[in-house]
């Protein structure tokens, strides 16, 4: 008998048939710089730039960094510390995992999904205004410097016109000019030539597309593609240029800012502590969620991450460094801002104050006119918008992997597919993105940047550092990161993740529902009923954990005892630690 060529052999007659994998092999990142490039990446984004020197100056300066040196030690650390422990043993997405630790939690997972779907469908339109304003930088001189333009009114004025008002005798002269920003140039361009606002009556009338922004967005969706669609092979080598470019751009602009008059003055406001604001308790909640979304735990996206990592990799050391790179970028930017910031101010003879903004204003209005007047204007425009387009690219990489991980995880057969499925996940969001770049699709975006994620997600969060310290249990956690790092966690993680993170989490979660926050846009006041879509979006993302847990609840069975040990049980061990003998501990 002739044996077949296409099988092995032995002898030439003993024909051995090997068993066809099930599903593709799981990926591993090629090069670990470009694992600690997608983190930070992730956790760098626009609320680096804008946030963090705001939130920092108006809590009392320097001071501020006590509360947000103790809340980053006590609460955001040990969190992302944990999220990255957490991917990498069980080297799985946020829908898998919970089979492993907890099978009645499913729901945070299908919640983590949801949140990033709301997400994907407004960040990604900010970077969309952000490559509109690039390609306008390229001119002779930028258009939101001058009140010559189709799209000015007549009340409009430019940074030259307020410095003119604002240094003369009369000083009611300065306060009707400066008006908020609310007819400086720069607004004008925003509001009336990239936005178009004027053809939108609120929330209640948002008009029809604007084409250009809804061309952006799209553009910014194929570039989001083309970096996920082959997986970490892919996004690995985009981070590369996404990851270390912004702080190039952020280190020239500082050095920038720090050579304009008044530049000192913006600094040492943005740095001189207030000592006294330290008694205020809302100081100390602001230092607390600025940790917690900056780091960005429970959005998935460090499990997904780091579940690529080789199983001994130092996931410890890890998010020191990242958690510390982070850190610093804030501060730094912190810097940069107010260097211009205190520019602005000395050339208007204004307080710092009357020149900041809280909202995307900042990065979209203050700060390029600001640039608009430094020589060069044109080139420090291009630089300043391509960092931020950057900055957001990194951060929407890492909200869909954590999608596309989970789903790919906990239905594999799609991986062989897996160009196909990313390029139908990447137009549904394209498609939930499309109500933000109609003419008030900033007013979605402030809805949607004020519910989507930030109150859902502390109690997201919550459940998952409970789940794992409390029912899957601490101890058996430290044994898993003792099994990849040879050595046990020490008693601070331990105590901080079974007693500190939790009750962190879940105090946040309840101030926030105490006191909400609103969403705003200038003067504009949201009425009643988008306030209830609001609480809507809230709602639907916690649901998921509420509906899975009474489904699997019913589904489930048994006698009491054996329900709830079904329910609160691991239903399997990760497949690669019996594949390299590994012991479990169940």
């Amino acid at each position: 008998m002739t044996p077949n060529p296409g099988l092995p052999m032995v002898d030439g007659t003993t024909k051995i048939i090997e068993k066809p994998k099930s599903e593709p092999e799981r990926e591993s990142w090629g090069k670990k710089t470009e694992f600690l490039l997608s983190v930070i990446g992730f956790a760098v984004d626009l609320g680096n730039v804008w946030r963090f020197p705001y939130i920092c100056y108006k809590n009392g300066g320097g001071a501020f960094l006590i509360p947000y040196i103790v809340m980053l030690i006590f609460g955001g650390l040990p969190l992302f510390y944990m999220e990255l422990a957490l991917g990498q043993f069980q080297r799985c997405g946020c829908l898998t995992v919970w089979k492993r630790i907890c099978p009645c939690f499913k729901g945070i997972g299908l919640s983590i999904c949801v949140i990033a779907f709301f997400v994907s469908w407004y960040y990604n339109t900010i970077i969309a205004w952000a490559v509109y304003f690039f390609f306008y930088s390229f001119r002779s001189e930028v258009p939101w410097l001058s009140c010559n333009n189709t799209w000015n009114t007549p009340n409009c004025t430019t940074f030259n016109d307020r410095i003119i008002a604002c240094n003369s005798t009369n000083a009611s002269l300065c306060a009707l000019k400066s008006d908020d920003w609310a007819s400086a140039a720069s607004t004008e361009f925003f509001e009336r030539e990239v936005l178009e606002l004027q053809f939108a009556d609120g929330i209640g009338n948002l008009g029809g597309l604007k084409y250009t922004i809804t061309l952006c967005l799209m553009g910014v969706f194929v570039l989001v593609y083309f970096a996920l669609w082959k997986g970490i092979k892919s996004s690995g080598k985009a981070v590369w240029v996404t990851a270390t470019l912004p702080y190039i751009v952020l280190l020239i602009l500082l050095i920038r800012g720090c050579t304009l008059p008044g530049a000192f003055a913006g600094i040492r406001y943005y740095l001189t502590p207030q000592w006294d604001r330290l008694k205020d308790h809302q100081v100390w909640v602001d230092a607390a969620s600025q940790i917690f979304f900056s780091l960005g735990p429970g959005f998935g996206v460090l499990l997904a991450l780091s579940s690529y990592n080789k199983f001994n990799n130092n996931c410890y050391k890890d998010a020191l460094i990242t958690s510390a790179v982070n850190c610093f970028t804030s501060f730094m930017a912190g810097f940069a801002v107010f260097s211009v910031l205190g520019y602005m101010a000395h050339t208007q003879n204004r307080d710092i104050d009357k020149v900041a903004r809280a909202d995307v204003g900042l990065i979209f209005i203050v700060y390029p006119e600001a640039i608009a007047t430094i020589e060069g204007s044109s080139f420090w425009a291009i630089i300043f918008f391509f960092m931020l387009i950057t900055l957001g690219l990194d951060t929407t990489f890492g909200g869909l992997e954590a999608i596309i991980t989970g789903i790919l995880d906990e239905w594999p057969m799609l991986r062989k597919r897996r160009e196909f499925f990313v390029a139908g996940l990447i137009f549904f969001c394209f498609l939930g993105g499309l109500v933000t770049t109609t003419y008030g699709g900033i007013y979605v975006i402030q809805l949607f940047d004020t519910y989507g994620a930030p109150i859902s997600i502390l109690l997201v969060v919550f459940l998952e550092a409970a789940a794992v310290s409390w029912i899957y249990g601490t101890k058996r956690f430290s044994q898993d990161i003792e099994a990849m790092l040879g050595a046990p966690p020490r008693p601070f993680w331990r105590i901080t993740w079974t007693f500190i993170s939790p009750v962190f989490l879940l105090s946040l979660f309840i101030l926030s529902l105490y006191n909400p926050p609103q969403p705003s846009y200038g003067t504009y006041t949201y009425p009643y009923w988008s306030l209830t879509v609001g609480w809507l979006i809230v709602s639907s993302s916690i649901a998921c954990i509420l509906i899975y847990f009474i489904i699997h609840a019913v589904t489930t069975t048994g006698s009491f005892s054996e329900r709830v040990k079904q329910m609160i049980w691991p239903m399997e061990s990760p497949k690669h630690l019996s594949e390299a003998g590994i012991p479990v501990y169940l």
